[in-house]
């Protein structure tokens, strides 16, 4: 993996996504010192020159809300690394075949500039993308000059696609986050082009990539804020750190592997975790006292390993693969693994939630390797964007009410669509799950 291309293209990445999200929000009026609302008087509105549905003024008037209690630079901001995320995970699924639609829907294997699903509109089978207006499609090829526009239609129908199966990623594109999509995506120079060639698809082999380009995006940000006092939404920037594979390996081994281990002393995971130090030799006394503390056996199915600032999700990756390793030699079915592990084994927790957007990707494209077929039933994932704990008093009551919106989340969703509001002594805390578009602006 070429880091140095890697961090090159992520730092300017993050320049070119805001600037191509502000250019959009000031092309519908919208400006540091301009968030009027708009009047909703019928079913078509005229908004700054511009004309709208009544449901899009109603998008727009969110998004103007929202940067009227937090700030126009703020919802630029969430609303460039949303776009961002959503691309980086559409060009890691196509490069693994992993699109229902057949095609890529950035890239294209033949040199083009274009992205490979242009040419291919008229094969895509019916139902693949089911919010694709196929009369408005027909209208824009016909004309021929509207690219652009047939484009930006196609791409939102593919992430309402992948919403379906990784709601929790892709929640379905309406509101803030359609009306924020960047202008100009076909440009040679444009943001899909960049990602396309400035990333060689040898990158994208692992999943280890997601990490780094996350945490390159945010270190521009870092090198800001870095050494002074840090503002509250700044505080993922000024500490988050993408911790290198070694250490994280050395970590996973000699705590969840090693805590296998000395149960099953004679467990062939041993020689495939080249990381893992044995015990130092002790007195009689002290291995008694380990021995009376060790489990005499161990269900894998009960096992947790939490994360409590999970960042974009490296340690929960290496703790998969050694999971993985158990659950093998326990004689599990290969195909079982990834979603009892996803569902049963893995716990995170991050203050950033677009950085709990990344550890779900990273995590479901680990197991999309051993299991396929699992995006079509998506898993209950355990990972959760606790924006602020400020208020959380040292109150086991008031834990257990944040464990029970997780338990009793649908399989859809670790956490319902609004955020959570818990009554807690002081101040809510506003618990969120991933994002829904809206829910992406609240502060």
């Amino acid at each position: 993996m070429n880091r140095n291309s890697l961090e090159k293209y992520a730092r300017e990445a993050r320049r070119d996504f805001l600037a191509a999200v502000s250019a959009r929000a000031r092309a519908l009026g919208l400006s540091e010192t301009s968030l009027s609302l708009a009047t909703i008087d019928g079913e078509s509105v005229v908004v700054n020159g511009i004309p709208m549905s009544k449901d899009t003024a109603n998008a727009y008037n969110k998004l103007v809300k929202a940067m009227q209690e937090t700030s126009f630079a703020h919802v630029i901001d969430e609303m460039a690394y949303t776009w961002f995320n959503r691309f980086l995970a559409i060009r890691f699924m196509e490069l693994h075949e992993l699109l229902k639609v057949g095609y890529k829907v950035l890239g294209n294997d033949r040199q083009s500039e274009m992205p490979e699903i242009l040419g291919h509109i008229g094969d895509i089978e019916e139902g693949v993308l089911p919010s694709l207006d196929l009369a408005k499609i027909r209208e824009l090829r016909l004309a021929g000059n509207r690219e652009e526009e047939l484009y930006r239609l196609i791409l939102i129908a593919q992430c309402n696609a992948l919403a379906a199966s990784m709601p929790l990623l892709f929640e379905k594109v309406n509101d803030a986050s359609e009306l924020l999509l960047p202008d100009n995506l076909l440009a040679s120079n444009g943001l899909i082009r960049k990602l396309v060639t400035e990333i060689s698809e040898k990158d994208f082999e692992e999943v280890e990539i997601i990490g780094w380009l996350y945490q390159y995006y945010i270190a521009e940000r870092k090198d800001e804020v870095i050494g002074k006092v840090v503002a509250t939404e700044d505080i993922p920037a000024a500490t988050q750190l993408f911790t290198p594979n070694w250490i994280v390996q050395y970590m996973v081994q000699n705590t969840l592997g090693q805590m296998w281990l000395a149960t099953y002393p004679d467990s062939g995971i041993r020689a495939e975790m080249p990381y893992y130090i044995d015990p130092a030799e002790q007195t009689e006394e002290v291995q008694k006292q380990i021995a009376d503390i060790t489990p005499k056996e161990l269900d894998p199915e009960k096992i947790t390993f939490l994360d409590p600032a999970c960042g974009s999700g490296h340690i929960l990756v290496e703790a998969y693969n050694v999971l993985k390793m158990i659950y093998t030699e326990r004689g599990y079915r290969r195909k079982d693994i990834p979603r009892l592990i996803l569902e049963k084994n893995l716990y995170g927790i991050d203050i950033d939630p677009r950085a709990a957007q990344l550890t779900q990707l990273s995590l479901l494209m680990l197991a999309c390797k051993d299991d396929r077929s699992i995006l079509k039933q998506p898993p209950k994932m355990n990972i959760l964007a606790l924006r602020s704990s400020a208020h959380l008093q040292k109150d086991p009551k008031q834990i257990e009410k944040i464990a029970k919106r997780i338990q009793s989340a649908s399989p859809q969703t670790i956490l319902p669509q609004e955020p959570v509001q818990l009554s807690l002594v002081g101040e809510p805390v506003h618990v969120q799950g991933m994002l829904p578009s809206e829910n992406a602006l609240d502060p």
